[in-house]
């Protein structure tokens, strides 16, 4: 295991040098704009429609206060939350069997992390992954000891997760459950259950009633039960069979994961109760990637989290009780379970080392570049700019220049699924009556968009294009992106 664990941290050094320049691409930009936007004075979901909690935006609020809306400040705060979150696995994994164990847990998440390339840095679902574990290691601490302190500190931790995403309440629920165990009393149970329920509680009411406070609660509550329950789940979804297969590396590195936790699950029942609460975790992740639908790599993050934090228990030296002899290869589940890691952390340094400059970021970060260099001269000051796009990089663009929107759309999916509901229709009429009363300086229209729709959609939404011909004239094509600039007669 020090071998393992050793070449593991030089891999690991290695891609850490390698993504020192990782810029803000992507999903990340999106949040950022929103977070810039509450510190202009604009409401989350009032003036920015998005389907993200608001402790999402609040983290970005976080970077930006205290870095900028720089490349750098965002690489070193991705950087920081993975050391935070490697840290606290070490600190889950110690007590598991020897400390290269643990480090090599830690180890491997962090490859976890930095294999997936710089889309995947800063991801919700891994800023998540620290408060999760944050709260199932105090709660197996509080469990062992009787203690009620660290269930008090474990359910604050779980209740901000669910402000990132909200299907971390299952994993509350969990650890409510097993933060009972070995209670003497079906009081002492219950008290322990709810203390972790309770406190749980405590973050979802301080950031919901900042948001009331904003004036932002209705709007939040229109968006969920308006939109995103009855109608964004179902859009774009995909099975997890067929998610995995276009993964990159995605099979061979998630059943060498999976192995390595049904290997860590049929060693000898150590520390019963932090092994449950891991194992509780992988039936959540598995749960958290399959209830969006999505197919979206960085959704498997607490998958990944919680069987790193199974590894230590398959390659302990602990007396085995019950190995199945079908499964005794090469003579011990040990040594099963250290060729698996062998063979994950070989995989994970060639997933590195091909996601470290994707042709697909590098058109991405150009196509900003030249966005904001075409899009600003065209823009007087204190004009709107009104950009059709889900990831593409016009957000970015007017990040970068700080120009503001005449609607709250900051993505343009929403107005090509589902057409013939009335729900969409709203949205479409609103969009169409902020354009004629915002009168914008320009409309962005990005070519690529999701799910798969190219400049053709607009074709589908005739109001719009009427008024990009009528009101507007193509002023710029670039590669990848359209600038429609207002006439002057309109």
């Amino acid at each position: 295991m020090k071998l393992i664990s050793a070449a593991s941290a030089l891999l690991l050094a290695y891609l850490v040098w390698a993504s020192r320049a990782w810029p803000l691409i992507h999903d990340a930009p999106l949040m950022h704009y929103i977070a810039w936007l509450i510190a202009q004075g604009a409401v989350p979901y009032r003036d920015a429609f998005d389907m993200n909690l608001p402790g999402v935006y609040l983290l970005h609020l976080a970077v930006l206060q205290l870095g900028g809306p720089g490349d750098l400040a965002w690489r070193l705060f991705d950087l920081a939350w993975l050391a935070a979150t490697c840290g606290m696995l070490w600190a889950y994994c110690r007590p598991v069997g020897d400390r290269w164990a643990a480090g090599g847990a830690a180890t491997l998440f962090a490859l976890y992390h930095l294999s997936g390339g710089v889309w995947r840095a800063g991801q919700r679902d891994f800023l998540l992954c620290l408060l999760l574990l944050g709260g199932a290691y105090a709660v197996a601490r509080g469990a062992a000891a009787g203690a009620s302190a660290p269930l008090l500190v474990g359910g604050l931790v779980l209740g901000a997760a669910i402000m990132i995403k909200p299907h971390a309440a299952l994993f509350w629920v969990f650890c409510a459950a097993l933060a009972s165990a070995g209670r003497r009393s079906i009081r002492s149970t219950a008290r322990a259950a709810g203390i972790v329920l309770g406190t749980g509680l405590v973050a979802p009411a301080l950031v919901f009633g900042w948001l009331a406070s904003r004036g932002g609660l209705a709007a939040f509550l229109d968006v969920f039960a308006g939109y995103v329950v009855p109608l964004y789940r179902h859009v774009g979804r995909t099975s997890a069979v067929e998610a995995i297969r276009w993964h990159p590396f995605g099979r061979p590195l998630w059943s060498l994961l999976l192995l390595l936790g049904i290997l860590a699950l049929l060693a000898a029942p150590t520390l019963p109760v932090r092994k449950g609460l891991a194992a509780a975790g992988a039936l959540y992740g598995t749960l958290h990637f399959l209830v969006q639908g999505k197919g979206w790599e960085y959704q498997l993050y607490p998958l990944a989290l919680f069987l790193c934090a199974l590894a230590p228990w398959a390659v302990s030296r602990l007396r085995e009780t019950g190995w199945p002899r079908a499964l005794d290869l090469w003579g011990s589940r040990r040594a099963v379970a250290l060729a698996t890691w062998v063979l994950l952390v070989i995989v994970l340094g060639a997933k590195g080392v091909d996601a470290r400059e994707p042709d697909w970021i590098t058109a991405k970060a150009a196509r900003v570049a030249a966005l904001t260099h075409d899009l600003g001269p065209l823009v007087p000051a204190g004009a709107t700019v009104q950009v059709l796009d889900t990831t593409s990089g016009g957000i970015h663009a007017l990040l970068r220049l700080g120009l503001r929107q005449p609607t709250r759309f900051i993505y343009d999916f929403h107005f090509f699924h589902d057409v013939g509901d009335p729900r969409i229709g709203a949205l479409r009429a609103e969009l169409m009556a902020g354009l004629a009363t915002g009168r914008p300086a320009a409309v962005v229209v990005l070519e690529e968009s999701w799910p798969g729709l190219g400049y053709e959609r607009l074709a589908a939404f005739p109001d719009l294009a009427r008024t990009l011909e009528t009101s507007f004239t193509l002023a710029i094509t670039g590669r990848g992106y359209r600038i429609y600039a207002k006439r002057s007669d309109s």
